[in-house]
């Protein structure tokens, strides 16, 4: 009896690792890119969970973004540092770009 109880408290925490090991590998913080997207993104894109096409301005949501499996951290960092024609001169800190790919990579 013990012994079960010892290998289920043993066991029982490392089944909890695979979630943090993923939340922990992307810099940022989901919950302010969530607020970043809502205030500065939204005007332009659909930025909620499962909202998904072109908005009317012709920005995709960020859940296709996010959908999309060419789409990665190293990617959305260079596409955020990289002047786009159709968006708008938007200087984001290096936090606020963190915090921006991991809501939007949290989508998956």
């Amino acid at each position: 009896m013990k012994f079960r109880f010892l290998l289920g408290a043993i066991v029982l925490p490392l089944l909890t690792l695979p979630t943090f090991a993923q939340a922990e590998l992307l810099p940022g913080d989901a919950r302010e890119g969530r607020e970043l997207a809502r205030e500065v993104c939204s005007a332009c894109h659909r930025v909620e969970k499962e909202e998904r096409g072109v908005s009317p301005v012709g920005a995709p949501a960020f859940q296709d973004v996010a959908d999309d499996p060419a789409v990665t951290e190293t990617a959305l960092q260079v596409f955020f540092r990289v002047p786009h024609e159709s968006m708008p001169d938007l200087i984001l800190t290096p936090t606020e770009t963190d915090d921006a790919i991991a809501y939007i990579l949290g989508l998956r």
